[in-house]
């Protein structure tokens, strides 16, 4: 089920019928993806994997409108396309998003992550979930971690990736159309940030927005990754349905 496509008698309905309904919050971000990839990559893929998993489960998990804007700050402004909040400006929206769904008699929320730079954010957003709504249940599902395998591949070329083989594979498999094939032979630029200290901004580690080797994607990668990510999604959400606080 899509939220935005419910009326409000229907979704209060669903979760009438089912208090252990699910919400899916897929949160992206608007930003630079290097010369190949749109800047609505992160959003892109965070819906899909939201409303993939949401496949399994039919009318016992619903799916949010994106939060298309994430902390994507960090991106700076040396190449166009990143419109970007703070961390916590991405904090606030998220848990405004989880409250309105509480306040909608939904329980169950699970942000669907599509960017690294959102994973503060989020966990700080479920943190003042927690304390505020004891009762409820928050969390965050992100595609890259979802397995060890998956992991493993997300990094394969890039331990701190950004439009990687494995992110750019996945684009191709979802949506084609958008990728700048053309682009490739410019676009790998390897990691630079193992063993470093500090964080620094994306202008002072990678000559074009890219970390990683787009080069090294393809359709039948990201079938594959996809295929993996799918199923390791549904069972989240499955267990997302019937879990419990380990104490009472």
């Amino acid at each position: 089920m899509r939220w935005d496509e419910l009326t409000s008698t229907q979704l209060a309905a669903a979760v009438a019928a089912d208090p252990a309904l699910v919400a899916l919050v897929p949160v992206g971000a608007t930003e630079q993806h290097g010369p190949h990839l749109p800047v609505g990559t992160d959003t892109v893929i965070a819906t899909a994997v939201a409303e993939a998993a949401a496949g399994g489960d039919g009318p016992s998990v619903v799916v949010l409108p994106a939060i298309s804007y994430g902390a994507s700050q960090f991106h700076g402004t040396d190449l166009a396309g990143t419109v970007a909040f703070s961390g916590a400006d991405t904090a606030d929206r998220a848990y405004q998003v989880a409250r309105a769904c509480l306040d909608s008699g939904v329980r169950r929320i699970l942000f669907v992550n599509g960017h690294v730079g959102n994973t503060a954010p989020l966990w700080l957003a479920c943190d003042r979930f927690r304390r505020a709504h004891p009762d409820g249940r928050i969390g965050v599902m992100q595609w890259w971690e979802l397995t060890p395998e998956i992991a493993a591949t997300a990094t394969a070329d890039a331990v701190d990736w950004h439009a990687n083989a494995a992110e750019t594979s996945i684009m191709l498999a979802l949506r084609p159309e958008l990728v700048d094939t053309d682009r490739f032979a410019e676009a790998d630029d390897p990691d630079r940030t193992d063993g470093l200290v500090f964080r620094y901004s994306v202008a002072q580690v990678s000559t074009n927005g890219v970390t990683g080797h787009p080069s090294r994607a393809s359709k039948e990668l990201g079938l594959a990754l996809w295929r993996d990510i799918v199923t390791a999604a549904r069972d989240v959400v499955a267990r997302a349905r019937a879990e419990q606080p380990p104490l009472p």
